[in-house]
């Protein structure tokens, strides 16, 4: 049995098949927390479940010495899990972390005087996530005695059908952020946890990930169901499709190679294995699942809206980005809240001006607003 313990929050396809199996690895023994009742239950009943890796290396690994508890029916057991672990990680969605920061407050407050400081990183598909969940926590106490390092995660994992068991893609990318250590122990030493790669900049591998991979997803999402395609990979299989999704990569390679300085040809090695990840026929995926929440993928620093804007401070072209961004307009699915709360401003009948700030938060004064105008209006006209 491991001495080292790691609470992690969500016990979903991420929690389970890439965070969890990972620290499973390092040889941590892993407490899930979840408030999926029934999740919890099949976890709580099970000694062990499969992560399956589908792609270029295809494996099946085992994962055990895991606990479950259902933070909101046992916070107390929670609270003192906290207390005793050697490191905290999330995969609960960015919306969710305000709602398990008082419990890993109180587990802060609950550590022992003296003990070393515990390591939190929120795994989470967002710009600064664990800044957002230390700001939380720091609501209900100051939390001195954590280390929160933020970090960019990148790992495909489809629809599952039920069980523990997860199928997932075999390439992943786990960055943090070391910065947050150095000091704290005197060394700045960072905890073991495979799979992880310990950076000083993590800025430029969050807008590399997001402006490749989110971007690349999203655009062939959006231009896909537009065409009336259903999968991924149909969609990009179709040279017209896969030739404006490169398009949209051309236009994001030119800022990330000027921004962050990335060797062009090793970015466009990077674009080549993004659309290979995503067309994984081991993987299957949807446009429309992929293009959910297009009111978050349309906000100001995201996949397609932060590159365009920044290409336009630059005075270069961001004409592809503007073209993802009308296919993301047309998206209209009746299952999907904010499609509808799309579709819904878009027949307000408020001017195109004020639905481009509205939708993405793009200023009017700066240069990239007249096109955004443009691109809403011709969705308003058709």
């Amino acid at each position: 049995m491991s001495n080292k313990t790691a609470v992690h929050f969500g016990a979903g396809n991420i929690g389970r098949g890439f965070v969890a199996q990972f620290l499973h690895v390092s040889g941590y023994q892993v407490i899930f927390a979840d408030v999926n009742d029934d999740m919890i239950a099949e976890l709580q009943a099970a000694d062990s479940y499969h992560v399956h890796e589908v792609g270029e290396h295809s494996t099946s690994s085992v994962v055990d010495n895991f606990r479950a508890l259902n933070s909101r029916t046992h916070e107390a057991e929670v609270v003192a899990a906290i207390a005793a672990a050697d490191v905290v990680t999330t995969a609960v969605g960015a919306r969710i972390l305000q709602f398990i920061a008082p419990i890993i407050a109180k587990g802060l407050d609950a550590r022992t005087a003296g003990a070393a400081k515990l390591t939190v990183i929120a795994c989470e598909n967002a710009l600064g996530g664990t800044d957002i969940l230390a700001g939380h926590v720091r609501k209900h106490t100051p939390g001195h005695n954590a280390v929160f390092a933020n970090c960019a995660i990148d790992r495909i994992v489809p629809e599952q059908h039920g069980g523990l068991d997860v199928t997932i893609e075999s390439f992943y990318e786990w960055v943090v952020d070391r910065t947050p250590f150095h000091g704290h122990d005197g060394a700045g030493h960072t905890p073991e946890i495979h799979g992880i790669s310990w950076v000083d900049d993590l800025a430029p591998f969050i807008e590399r990930k997001l402006f490749t991979v989110n971007a690349a997803h999203a655009a062939a999402a959006y231009h896909g169901i537009d065409r009336g395609w259903v999968s991924i990979r149909e969609a990009l299989a179709t040279p017209e499709l896969q030739s404006e999704v490169r398009a949209v990569l051309a236009e994001t390679k030119s800022l990330l190679v000027a921004k962050h300085g990335f060797d062009a040809d090793e970015q466009q090695a990077y674009i080549e294995k993004t659309l290979i990840r995503i067309s994984n026929p081991h993987l299957p995926d949807t446009c429309e699942r992929v293009g959910r929440n297009p009111m978050r993928k349309l906000g100001r620093n995201e996949r397609f809206i932060g590159p365009a804007a920044e290409l336009a401070e630059r005075g270069m072209p961001a004409w592809d980005l503007l073209n993802a961004v009308g296919a993301a307009l047309r998206f209209d699915v009746a299952g999907d809240e904010e499609s509808v709360q799309l579709q819904e401003l878009l027949s307000s009948g408020l001017p195109a001006d004020i639905l481009a700030v509205e939708i993405t938060g793009v200023e009017p004064e700066h240069p990239l607003f007249p096109h955004l105008v443009e691109v809403i209006q011709l969705r308003l006209d058709r």
